[in-house]
């Protein structure tokens, strides 16, 4: 039987990577999600979301499968506007969690860089809430930010 669970964040798809981002309300998961998508297409890479504010995620053979929560898929929230409507993807198999808050450590320890859902292993980053970082969440799902610098 699979471990699955319905979460509150949202989920996006760039190229074949899902990037899962959770947060508190309000933390900016939307937004990072709707940039990071518009990142991806301006770069000539594929994205898409998947899901917003309630996510679906499951263990299947040994990967994190995303999903959107019927009927809430392809909407997405704009602050100011509402759910507004989107193209949409049916799964991701994530790759990477963005956790939003309000005090990421500045320099995290390694134990921190990894989360474990639905008993799978996921390479995960802190992120500060509110913060314009899709640059940043597409760099590491890209891998530059598991550059190690030694002085």
């Amino acid at each position: 039987m699979n471990a699955h669970e319905t979460i509150h964040a949202g989920c996006v798809l760039v190229g074949e990577a899902g990037l899962l981002i959770r947060g508190a309300s309000g933390s900016g998961k939307s937004a990072l999600a709707r940039e990071v998508v518009s990142l991806a297409l301006r770069a000539g890479r594929f994205g898409r979301l998947v899901s917003d504010d309630r996510t679906r995620i499951e263990a299947h053979h040994d990967r994190l499968l995303a999903r959107p929560v019927a009927p809430l898929g392809g909407g997405i929230e704009v602050f100011g506007l509402g759910i507004v409507r989107r193209p949409f993807e049916a799964a991701a198999v994530v790759r990477l969690v963005v956790d939003l808050s309000d005090g990421p450590a500045r320099y995290p320890d390694e134990q921190d860089r990894h989360v474990l859902l639905c008993g799978v292993m996921i390479p995960r980053i802190r992120m500060q809430a509110g913060a314009i970082s899709a640059d940043v969440a597409l760099g590491c799902m890209s891998g530059v930010c598991d550059t190690i610098v030694t002085l």
